[in-house]
C-alpha cells in the first residue's frame, strides 16, 4: 500500500469515527463541486479540529479569512453560542454566493456573514467598525499575504485569542529559503512574524492525510 493511500485510509477511519459529515456538510461539498469550486477546502477531520479549537477557546466571535464554499465556516460556526458571530472574508463573489447558500441551509445565517472582496481591503473596513475582539481567527486564503493577515489578526484580537494559519508546509517547500514562489515567501514571512513578534507565541505542526503533506501554524495572542 502506498503512503498516500494509507494516509487516505487513516483519514477515512478517523473521520468515520470522530467527525462524520452530516447532510448539511455533505451538501456543502456537493454544491461546491457542482459550482466548479476548487477542491481545496479542509477535510472533515480538519473541520472538526477547528470546531474543537473554537470550543476549547470558548469562542463567541470568529474571523475567517478565506471562505471558499463555507465548509470550514459551518464547522466553526457550530462551535459558537446562539448570540455568537462569525465573519468570513471571501475574494470571489461566486464562492461567496455558494457559501451563503450553504450556511443558510445549515441554519447558520443568523450568526454568520460572508463579505466579498480582497481581504486586505475588507480588513481595514472591518477594523473601522471597531468590532469586539475576535476570539479565534482562521487564515486560509492566498498564501502570499499570510503575514499581512497575521498582522491584521493581531489588530482584531485580544490577549488570549487564537490565530490559526492553514497550509503552512506547502508540500515541504516552506524550508526553501531561496524560493521566490509567492506562497512560500508569504508563508515563511508569517512564520517569521509569529516567531519574532512579542505578542505571539506559536507552533507549527506537519500533517499528512487526504490533502497530502501539509500542516498548520497555531499562535496565541499574549497581550
Amino acid at each position: 500500500m502506498s503512503g498516500s493511500q494509507l494516509w487516505d485510509d487513516v483519514d477515512d477511519y478517523f473521520i468515520s469515527h470522530l467527525s462524520p459529515d452530516d447532510e448539511a456538510l455533505q451538501l456543502a461539498l456537493a454544491d461546491s463541486a457542482a459550482a466548479g469550486l476548487p477542491p481545496i477546502g479542509v477535510t472533515a477531520a480538519q473541520g472538526k479540529f477547528l470546531q474543537l479549537l473554537a470550543q476549547v477557546q470558548g469562542a463567541r466571535t470568529v474571523l475567517e479569512i478565506g471562505t471558499l464554499a463555507g465548509y470550514s465556516t459551518i464547522w466553526l460556526a457550530r462551535a459558537l453560542p446562539e448570540d455568537g458571530r462569525l465573519i468570513s472574508l471571501e475574494y470571489s463573489a461566486k464562492h461567496a454566493e455558494v457559501a451563503t447558500r450553504n450556511l443558510a441551509r445549515a441554519g447558520l445565517e443568523r450568526i454568520t456573514e460572508v463579505r466579498v472582496g480582497p481581504a486586505l481591503e475588507s480588513l481595514p473596513k472591518l477594523a473601522d467598525e471597531n468590532p469586539a475582539p475576535f476570539d479565534l481567527v482562521f487564515i486560509d486564503a492566498d498564501k502570499a499575504n499570510n503575514a499581512h493577515y497575521v498582522e491584521w489578526a493581531l489588530r482584531l484580537t485580544r490577549a488570549g485569542s487564537l490565530i490559526v494559519v492553514d497550509n503552512v508546509v506547502r508540500g515541504g517547500r516552506v524550508v526553501d529559503e531561496a524560493s521566490t514562489e509567492p506562497d512560500v515567501v508569504g508563508t515563511r514571512a508569517a512564520i517569521d512574524l509569529i516567531a519574532t513578534h512579542p505578542r505571539l507565541s506559536g507552533a507549527a505542526i506537519q500533517t499528512v492525510g487526504s490533502k497530502g503533506y501539509d500542516g498548520f501554524a497555531l499562535a496565541r495572542v499574549l497581550g
